[in-house]
């Protein structure tokens, strides 16, 4: 059984092409986004390590809630969101460097909350003050990406671990037993992180006088489905290589639904947060559709919700479709590239006076974190074999069938 990758070597000048692409963005952008034009350069990189790091950090969270429920299905493809987890530190490191860039390095332009005389003299923001200033931001900031990294490298090393035990039935429980622990720990955190407080801080302060109780799980819900569409892709390529032989179309199908299913869940809280700010028509509300829905960021606010809710409805609806990997790839593409757009609608608007600019910055940046992903997820993969033969589920998931 072909069990042990080995990088193949136009996936890794695939990679490092895509990394250098987006390290010559990032160079060129800084020389042509300085001084009163920076904003647009540190809003580009806000938009993209917020959105890779969540996008990351589903692969643990997918391997998270697939053991609570003691699903067997996924077993024998485990090792690739595994592969992609382990890319979480590194994210880890950027993502703080980038954001304590701007908060520290007095980007008012994107937080209006770091300058501490506008906060004096604003009603609302001095009420947010608590958890609106650079101390709150920075310890939570330390503890969460701190509290990701260490719970990711924990599951990755349990899980290489297994490989070398011999197993008993009791040593398969206290095996379920440890993996369930560690991950309940982890969908602990990740709630209190990723479905609540991190996208306020990252995201949503942006806008300081506008919130939203549904904003985190919107943001969940975007960055959950384009995970997921990362494992799709991971999943295909290997196989088309000859890999995890033990992945069959029922397993395909059933990413098929994942991709489906979220969809249509971002989608109910795309409408519902959007329906009820509508309907009550409060300013203090409307203030954050008003330049997205009638301004220059109308094409791209519509843009998001056929890419990300229409296509997927029609295309993933047929049964056949989520069996097949070239169909599959393409959706998987799609909707990844789809909630990118989303997340720029998110930053753009509010960082760039509402005036809507080609992209070339923050698209460039993005296809090198697609490079960085595809290099440091290779790398992983070849560390270990690709299925887990020592998991107490294997046979579950060889046999699985929907």
């Amino acid at each position: 059984m072909k069990d042990q990758f080995v990088v193949p070597a136009r996936f890794k000048t695939t990679s490092f092409v895509l990394l250098a692409i987006g390290l010559l963005t990032l160079l060129i952008g800084f020389f042509v986004f300085h001084g009163e034009h920076s904003t647009r350069f540190w809003a580009g990189l806000l938009q993209n390590v917020s959105f890779f790091m969540l996008v990351t950090l589903a692969s643990t969270f997918f391997i998270g809630v697939t053991t609570l429920a003691h699903g067997g299905w996924q077993i024998s493809f485990r090792r690739v969101p595994e592969a992609i987890s382990m890319v979480v530190p590194v994210m880890a490191i950027i993502t703080f460097v980038v954001l304590m860039a701007i908060v520290y390095g007095g980007q008012e332009h994107i937080y209006h909350w770091v300058n501490k005389e506008h906060v004096e003299h604003d009603r609302l923001l001095s009420w947010k003050s608590a958890f609106l200033n650079p101390t709150f931001f920075t310890v939570a900031l330390v503890l969460t990406l701190g509290l990701w990294s260490f719970f990711t490298v924990k599951i990755r090393r349990m899980s290489l671990e297994e490989d070398t035990w011999t197993m008993t039935p009791d040593l398969s429980k206290k095996l379920v037993w440890r993996n369930t622990v560690w991950c309940a720990g982890f969908i602990v955190v990740f709630s209190l992180s990723v479905g609540s407080t991190t996208p306020w801080l990252w995201l949503m302060s942006i806008d300081a006088h506008w919130f939203s109780t549904m904003y985190s799980w919107y943001t969940f819900a975007s960055t959950w489905v384009s995970g997921i569409a990362v494992i799709v892709l991971f999943v295909v390529y290997l196989k088309s290589k000859g890999y995890l032989p033990n992945v069959n179309e029922e397993h395909m199908h059933d990413l098929g639904k994942f991709l489906f299913a979220f969809s249509i869940f971002w989608t109910y809280l795309w409408f519902s947060q959007y329906m009820l700010i509508w309907y009550a028509n409060m300013p203090e509300e409307t203030v954050y559709f008003q330049p997205r829905v009638w301004g220059e960021f109308r094409p791209v606010f519509f843009l998001n919700l056929i890419v990300n809710f229409i296509v997927p409805l029609l295309f993933l609806m047929k049964r056949s479709v989520k069996r097949n990997y070239t169909a599959l790839v393409f959706i998987s593409v799609l909707i990844i590239v789809g909630h990118w757009v989303d997340f720029f609608q998110m930053v753009a608007p509010a960082t760039s006076n509402n005036e809507l600019h080609f992209p070339w910055f923050e698209l460039g940046i993005g296809v090198g974190f697609v490079g960085l992903i595809m290099l440091l997820a290779g790398r992983q993969l070849t560390k270990a074999p690709l299925t887990p033969k020592n998991h107490p589920y294997l046979r579950e998931s060889i046999i699985h069938h929907t």
